[in-house]
């Protein structure tokens, strides 16, 4: 927590306000965030009852949203998600409002995570077509738009394809300066890594992903540890969410478009459907 503080801290272009949620911590974060908060008088912390348990999913949108209601977000220009277990490179802020500025068709971009391993930095493998959803950087008129974040697993794929239903972009770029390091590996889970990876199967079990998408992206992460096992959890977690009947997000027109995107992708390619769709005669009236 204390990296994250600092190198927010120390960007090239600071945010006008930092409204930080303490979501029951019963460590010393609140006493750290109180020291950081004496000092910087952009930084606001937002204290929640604990819960008695971690929450992931719309546990952290929930979070989110608590320190959202605080702030009258048409007073600014973006907005941005951003956990507390990163470590951001200087001038991060600052590069992603560049982009944005020279290319209003982008509604949310981000950086790439990089987790340490074995005494070197290792990407973490997100695909282009998506901002990451522990920096999600969101321009503020796209955000109020979309109506904000589906509170449910899988928000921070969901939220990316609906900008792609708008014709708007949604991405995120490999640039040295945009690099940050994740101190916490993604897809893990307090009870283990397997859990993780069966929460992200159910995840896109709830997006609307078919069964011959899941599939292919876990054959697409066979080679990721756990080998094997981590691929065959995502399988799982979707299938037996498939075999419970569980609810699916219901947003009209949104499952069938997904569905177009993902059959594009499996022939010709994510790159090229991404490019596809970002086509302005693709959304023309």
């Amino acid at each position: 927590m204390r990296q994250t503080l600092d190198t927010v801290i120390a960007q090239s272009v600071r945010p006008a306000l930092w409204v930080i949620v303490d979501d029951g911590s019963t460590d010393a974060t609140p006493k750290i965030l109180a020291e950081y908060a004496a000092q910087y008088d952009w930084i606001r912390i937002v204290t929640r009852t604990d819960r008695g348990k971690r929450a992931v999913g719309p546990g952290v949108i929930e979070a989110f949203y608590a320190g959202y209601e605080t702030v009258d977000p048409n007073a600014y220009a973006y907005l941005c998600k951003l956990d507390l277990d990163l470590n951001l490179p200087v001038g991060y802020f600052e590069g992603l409002m560049q982009r944005m500025e020279a290319d209003p068709r982008i509604a949310t971009c981000s950086g790439k995570a990089y987790i340490h391993e074995h005494g070197a930095l290792v990407n973490e493998r997100h695909g282009d077509e998506t901002s990451i959803g522990a920096t999600k950087f969101y321009r503020v008129s796209g955000f109020l738009a979309l109506g904000g974040f589906v509170r449910e697993v899988m928000w921070d794929g969901i939220d990316g394809h609906r900008c792609r239903m708008r014709g708007w972009i949604a991405c995120s770029w490999d640039a040295p300066e945009l690099r940050f390091v994740h101190l916490r590996p993604m897809g893990s889970s307090q009870t283990g890594i397997l859990t993780g990876r069966m929460r992200h199967g159910y995840g896109q079990y709830f997006m609307g992903t078919g069964f011959v998408y899941m599939l292919a992206n876990a054959l697409n992460r066979a080679n990721e540890k756990p080998y094997v096992l981590g691929s065959l959890a995502m399988v799982w977690g979707w299938l037996k969410s498939a075999l419970q009947g569980l609810p699916r997000y219901e947003e009209p027109g949104f499952r069938a478009f997904l569905r177009r995107y993902q059959w594009r992708a499996l022939t010709v390619g994510k790159r090229r459907a991404v490019e596809e769709l970002a086509r302005p005669e693709q959304h023309a009236a």
